[in-house]
């Protein structure tokens, strides 16, 4: 332990401590812009500024570490001056409209200003002009950029992707894409994280909240929204709700209030989703103990796209050993504009599909062409968590003075497995459980496959079912599906079946989640959807009623020609950009 004082006041804190780790520890604020714990602790912002006896400049607490005896001001009229001359200048580079910014009043950069009482900044602005394609899912606007880094640094070092890096020289210094490439150019994978992880509006998911509202006012067209698991673990987020209160039963209230005609459950197709995927897997499987040496494993799971722009860029030879199962976003699509259209008697083109995601690579992922498979355009818009709550606020609701509604039936029954879809290793553990039920003829304990749990990047484990051993590994984050892939190629490992999600902790931390500066929230939300699995009453996939439903009078059966038609998808044809 190291003796220091802050402030005056004496405290011990561990050696090889910083600065500013040491002062949060014992609940002293040292503003900050730039720092990510453990990911980027450059300094660059210079805000979080302190002054250290006996030293003439002054230091930057991210990456300063503590010494024996060291004593620090925090807040001195020295560091005061030095924290709002720096703020200043990075304002004067920065479009501060902030009342057209979706960042506004969770903005780290207004928070700072404001509490810095800076209120007529001296310096005079140059603004960096915006030059984007604002079609792409992923927006970066130059004018708003604090150039902190942190956007480089996660895509460097927790997404291994290397999309973004500095340009320019000096007072001209910004970010870009690497090469000088168009975003379309680059192997982006619309994971989001960059978005989560930036201080400011520099960057944000593509704003379709417009092409909703425009549906909902047109009396022509019948208004479906679909809700995706992680979705239930954090809307109420920004809106001031408890997750006590933010249930998804609320949530169905607040769309119908909205506008919305119906509102379905996604965790409906995910369970649909495991229905093919699990046969899929046991086809494989059965076929490859039979002798069938064309089958090569591992297979892969599909629902992240995300995961499926990673693999088509970065590891094109393993494309073929992806389920070809689609995600469940976009079988709710086909089954929307075909089954359920039928019910209603209406044309599919009447129907407008409102999916709202935790993630940004659905954005793109509904737009691929040869996802229509309904004949019509199976999901018409997606909107991120983000989106959702400024839908809600738009339309003045209070949400906490809303009764709990109920999703509409036959597409708002759901099973447990299809809740923890939202978090790493759900999309398996959902997966195996049917895997085992159609190989035996019996369900397992619904807890039985629980070792693919946990937040930990690469995850392996070996099931048995009915005397076959199953190697299976779990991975979450680019940069760890990137060593898990890079071993698979070189031999070191095998497996059976592989799940892969883009984004740290799965969707529950995907890049269409709400953002709380300094925090990393997916795995908490995630514990919510497996505390969902364990107090549902249906936990099997394959013994959700609203599914056998879809089979008997629609589908037929797992792997038949409808369904193969509807849920099923040549990932090799997807187009990275259109």
């Amino acid at each position: 332990m190291v003796n220091i004082k802050i402030n005056g006041k004496a405290f011990q804190v561990p050696e090889n401590t910083t600065i500013l780790e040491a002062a949060s520890a014992n609940n002293i604020n040292i503003p900050h812009l730039c720092y990510l714990k453990e990911i980027n602790e450059i300094g660059a912002c210079r805000v979080c500024v302190v002054e250290v006896e006996g030293l003439e400049k002054l230091v930057s607490s991210c990456n300063t570490k503590v010494q024996e005896g060291m004593s620090v001001l925090t807040n001195s009229p020295k560091v005061r001056q030095a924290r709002k001359i720096n703020v200043e200048l990075i304002l004067s580079q920065h479009n501060a409209r902030c009342a057209e910014c979706v960042r506004s009043q969770n903005c780290e950069l207004q928070s700072v200003a404001n509490d810095l009482n800076v209120s007529n900044p001296k310096y005079h602005e140059n603004i960096p002009e915006f030059n984007w394609n604002t079609k792409f899912p992923l927006i970066r606007n130059d004018e708003k950029c604090i150039k902190c880094m942190r956007c480089v640094q996660v895509c460097d070092n927790i997404q291994c992707m290397h999309v973004w890096d500095v340009a320019k020289t000096g007072s001209k210094t910004t970010v870009a894409c690497s090469a000088g490439k168009d975003i379309t150019e680059t192997n982006c994978t619309v994971c989001g994280q960059c978005i989560t992880h930036c201080p400011v509006g520099a960057l944000i998911a593509r704003d379709d909240t417009q092409k909703v509202l425009d549906a909902l006012a047109d009396p022509d067209k019948i208004t479906i929204a679909s809700v995706a698991p992680a979705v239930r673990t954090s809307w109420g987020e920004q809106l001031g709700l408890t997750h006590e209160e933010a249930t998804s039963e609320r949530l169905v209230s607040a769309l119908r209030e909205v506008g919305f005609n119906y509102v379905f459950d996604t965790d409906f197709s995910a369970d649909l989703t495991i229905m093919e995927e699990a046969s899929e897997f046991v086809d494989k499987l059965t076929k490859f103990l039979s002798g069938d040496k064309s089958i090569k494993f591992p297979m892969f799971t599909s629902c992240c796209p995300g995961w499926v722009r990673f693999i088509k860029t970065e590891f094109p030879d393993l494309v073929p050993q992806l389920s070809s199962a689609k995600s469940p976003q976009q079988m709710f699509g086909a089954i929307i504009k075909t089954w359920y259209a039928q019910i209603l008697g209406v044309e599919p083109e009447k129907i407008y599909h409102v999916s709202f995601m935790p993630c940004t690579a659905k954005k793109y992922e509904c737009d691929v062409s040869v996802m229509n498979s309904s004949g019509a355009r199976d999901v018409d818009v997606v909107l991120t968590v983000r989106e959702l709550d400024r839908l809600i606020r738009s339309e003045g609701i209070d949400v906490s003075k809303l009764p709990e509604g109920v999703f509409d039936a036959p597409l708002g029954t759901a099973s447990g497995a299809g809740h923890i879809f939202g978090t790493t290793g759900g999309v398996m553990e959902a997966a195996l459980r049917t895997a085992y039920n159609f190989v035996t003829g019996k369900n397992p304990d619904p807890d039985a496959f629980k070792d693919v749990r946990g937040y930990d990047g690469w995850k392996e484990a070996t099931f048995e079912i009915a005397g076959n051993k199953l190697k299976i590994a779990v991975a979450n984050g680019l940069g760890n599906i990137r060593k898990l892939c890079e071993a698979i190629q070189s031999g070191k490992v095998d497996y059976h079946f592989v799940e892969c999600m883009a984004c740290p902790t799965g969707c529950a931390g995907g890049g269409g989640q709400p953002i709380e500066a300094g925090k990393e929230l997916g795995a908490d939300r995630g514990r919510i959807l497996l505390a969902l699995d364990q107090k549902s009453n249906l936990r099997f996939s394959h013994e959700n009623p609203s599914i056998k439903q879809c089979y008997a009078e629609y589908l037929g059966k797992p792997l038949g020609e409808k369904s193969h038609h509807l849920l099923h998808t040549d990932q090799s044809k997807w187009e990275l950009w259109r």
